[in-house]
């Protein structure tokens, strides 16, 4: 099974990298920002859109160019869009041409996907930002996610938490209580089938590995060994398919149950294929990310009362987090005004008018989340610091991306066996290469 880049159409929560997951041809786009004065600063910013177009609803580039313009009226610079949309890069993907262009040194400020955060953290190429003002009240798990060798190499200005979204009025009628285990959600969707709800659950070719994640790791991040079980994973002293096995035998048995349409699963993109359904009540479960239960074009107006809970775990109702965040170059040219224009978007003030404009988790603690009252079961998990991480930094074998992919030769018929034996080789190479460094 090749890896590819499969990050960002799988963190397709993330709103600032919508546009990034094509690894088409992208057409020339003209870059709106102004020509700087001669004697006015810049800080070049590579990321996968232009600044907004006047007159554009676009509320996730609105919020960052809200914050932008806050950094450029108060440092007198200019922060210049280098975009991915903006190039002819082929059939290069975001991630790609993210590497290439961090180690050419050619931007200063950088939005990247986990992946590409824990390459280039691993090279030395990423600043480490501890010493900012703005990282004194960051959340726990945004610097738990993006900690390499010890040093904060990249800070998102929200964070994404991934959860179920449930027909509260279907399990209702069916007097079936949320569930928290894996046991108990297997029995709504025993019971769904049973009366006739012919596919209990909406699934997409990028986000089963939810399921996965929730269930292997909630107490590798909940049960106070995590540094040390980290470690082991790291040496090749334990195995990710023994964390994950349970977790696949459960999607497995999903699949030959009919709880999930695998084929039209392995064809479906995110929210579009699985969507008209669950809005249509013709399927009582999807997964999603926070912003959609916000967004009227996913499911910010359904027609019965929705809610948005954590994947059954062990341990309960767990969240899924994977997190990106922005970087600087560790020779950037700009590298003190780099610095100073992240101090300003994730400053307390701009990450208010962010997460407001958003309605999203913001990075920092210090700013409330007022969330709408679906998302407030998922929100009550997250300020109790109950999650998973599907992405982890400091963790040698990148995890969504290729977890994702072995999913999807289980969608086409792949055993349990054979994708965990995909999963050990995967390993095998993350624990060599980095032995080898």
């Amino acid at each position: 099974m090749g890896i590819k880049k499969v990050w960002v159409a799988g963190l397709f929560g993330i709103a600032t990298l919508i546009m990034a997951a094509c690894s088409k041809k992208q057409e020339l786009s003209q870059n709106l920002v102004a020509e700087a004065d001669s004697d006015r600063k810049v800080v070049n910013l590579f990321g996968p859109m232009e600044k907004s177009k006047p007159n554009v609803d676009n509320v996730a580039r609105t919020a960052f160019d809200k914050t932008v313009s806050m950094a450029e009226e108060e440092l007198n610079l200019t922060v210049e869009y280098r975009t991915y949309t903006a190039e002819d890069y082929q059939e290069k993907t975001y991630d790609d041409v993210a590497l290439d262009r961090v180690r050419n040194n050619m931007d200063d400020l950088y939005l990247l996907n986990p992946d590409s955060i824990q390459i280039l953290g691993e090279e030395g190429r990423l600043l480490d930002l501890s010493d900012l003002e703005c990282t004194k009240n960051l959340r726990d798990v945004v610097k738990a996610a993006n900690t390499v060798n010890g040093k904060l190499v990249a800070i998102p200005q929200e964070v994404v938490a991934y959860g179920l979204f449930v027909n509260k009025d279907m399990f209702d009628q069916y007097h079936l209580p949320l569930p928290n285990t894996p046991e108990e959600f297997l029995e709504c969707c025993r019971v769904f089938k049973e009366n006739g709800i012919e596919t209990p659950v909406g699934a997409n070719r990028w986000w089963l590995e939810t399921f996965v994640f929730a269930q292997a790791f909630a107490d590798l991040y909940n049960g106070g060994n995590t540094a040390e079980e980290i470690a082991a994973l790291n040496s090749g002293e334990s195995k990710y398919s023994d964390y994950m096995r349970p977790g696949f035998e459960f999607l497995k048995k999903m699949i030959d149950e009919g709880y999930v349409d695998a084929k039209a699963a392995y064809t479906y993109e995110a929210i579009e294929g699985e969507g008209p359904d669950f809005l249509a009540q013709k399927t009582p479960i999807v997964m999603a990310y926070w912003g959609a239960a916000n967004a009227d074009t996913a499911y910010g107006m359904p027609d019965f009362e929705m809610q948005v809970i954590g994947f059954p775990s062990s341990r309960g109702q767990m969240p899924v987090v994977p997190i990106t965040g922005y970087s600087i170059s560790a020779d950037a040219v700009n590298l003190e005004d780099a610095k100073a224009v992240l101090e300003v978007i994730l400053s307390d003030e701009a990450m208010k008018i962010y997460s407001e404009t958003n309605r999203v988790i913001p990075s920092t603690k210090n700013v409330e989340v007022d969330c709408i009252a679906a998302l407030e079961p998922l929100n009550e998990k997250m300020k109790e610091n109950v999650y998973v991480l599907a992405s982890n930094a400091s963790m040698k074998m990148e995890q969504w991306g290729n977890l994702c992919l072995i999913v999807r030769e289980l969608l086409n018929g792949a055993t349990v066996d054979e994708c965990m034996a995909e999963l050990d080789r995967i390993q095998e190479e993350a624990v060599k290469k980095g032995a080898e460094k």
